[in-house]
Formats: structure tokens, sequence, C-alpha cells
């Protein structure tokens, strides 16, 4: 089931040509989307709000710090959002770079507005799915640190397909003990069976 945006979800619009950044905020706003637009990368960190959710749209080439360089700052400072590079057609090259460093996708100039919005439309739902996950794996973090250190090995060797019987083998303990560990481990976890178990567990450690 797909995760909806929240009402909150904002587009960050970062640009240092006025016109262009005007446009794409009148443009957004069109559709219903909030707005944020900043005039250059350092302003972006200086201001917005990495908590906030939403997608960032963001021209590659700009004075001072370019797009690739806002790029490499994001993470460092909070941001995770997708991010969608606008590039003149000399800066594809550019724009593939902007890609490796972390970039959703890009889009030339001139561009079809509808095109943009689509694109910004799926980066916002994506935005929402991703935190989604990450709630539900904090949710799981949070979960496996009520855990004993006992408790975890048995949960480790469940995650790894063992019954019962080799786990009391390989622990030195007996089957018996080895259930009420693993009795507990499943409560805590607030898993329904070992299969819900290992999904949610790996789940969080691929995150």
């Amino acid at each position: 089931m797909m995760a909806e945006p929240s009402e909150n979800a904002t587009v960050f619009v970062i640009d240092d040509d006025p016109t262009l950044r005007r446009s794409i905020e009148f443009l957004s706003e069109s559709v219903g989307l909030k707005v944020e637009a900043f005039g250059s990368g350092q302003e972006f960190l200086d201001d917005a709000d990495a908590t906030t959710p939403g997608a960032i749209v963001l021209d590659v080439r700009m004075p001072g710090m370019s797009g690739l360089d806002l790029l490499d700052a994001l993470t460092d400072n909070g941001f995770h959002h997708p991010v969608i590079i606008i590039t003149g057609h000399a800066d594809v090259p550019m724009a593939v770079r902007a890609l490796k460093a972390g970039a959703t996708e890009f889009i030339e100039k001139p561009f079809n507005d509808q095109d943009l919005l689509d694109r910004v439309q799926k980066a916002i739902e994506w935005d929402a799915e991703q935190r989604v996950r990450l709630a539900d794996v904090l949710v799981v973090k949070e979960r496996s640190s009520t855990l004993t250190p006992r408790e975890r090995e048995v949960m480790d060797l469940v995650i790894d397909g063992n019954a019962n019987k080799q786990i009391a083998a390989t622990l030195g303990l007996s089957e018996k003990t080895i259930e009420v560990h693993r009795s507990r481990v499943m409560r805590k976890m607030q898993a329904t069976n070992a299969a819900d178990l290992i999904r949610m567990v790996l789940e969080s450690r691929t995150a």
C-alpha cells in the first residue's frame, strides 16, 4: 500500500535564476503543492528544515556552491529528500555525475511543465514511503534494544534459519531454555511468527 504524502510535503526549489525559480514556484503552487524557494545552496542549508517532507528541485550549475557541492552536503546536514536535477543540454555529463552522487533523476531545460510536475509528485510519494519505512525501522531497533544479550543471540540464530535443537546445541543450552528465550524474543519484538521476525529484522538491517 502506497504511503500518502504528508500535507506538509514541500517542494524545495534551489536555483540562482530568479525567473526560473519563480516559474517552478508558481507551477508547483498551481497544483496545490507547498513551495520554498532559495537562491543558493548555502541559503537552503541555512534556512530549510531537514525534517520537512518533500522533494528538492535543484539547478546543477550555480555560482558559489554548485548543485554537486550541495548534493555532497545534504546528508551531512540531515537532508535525505529525493533530488531532481535541472540541467541545460551542455550540463548533461554533470547531471550524470549528480545521479551518481545521489540525485534521483534529472530534467533538461527547457522542460515540459507537466513532465516536471509528474516527477515532483513521484518524488514526494517516494519520500513519503521512505519516511514510513524509516519509522518502521526505528520501531524495530527500539524493540531490539529491549532484548538481553542471550535473547539477541537466540534471535540471530533464528534469523539464520536454525531450529530450537540447533540453537540449543550451538549455545550449550537445553531446548526448553531456548524455547523460553525464543518466546521472550517473539513477545518483545511483537512478531507473530519466525517469518515475521526474520522479515522485520532483515529489513531494519538493510535500511
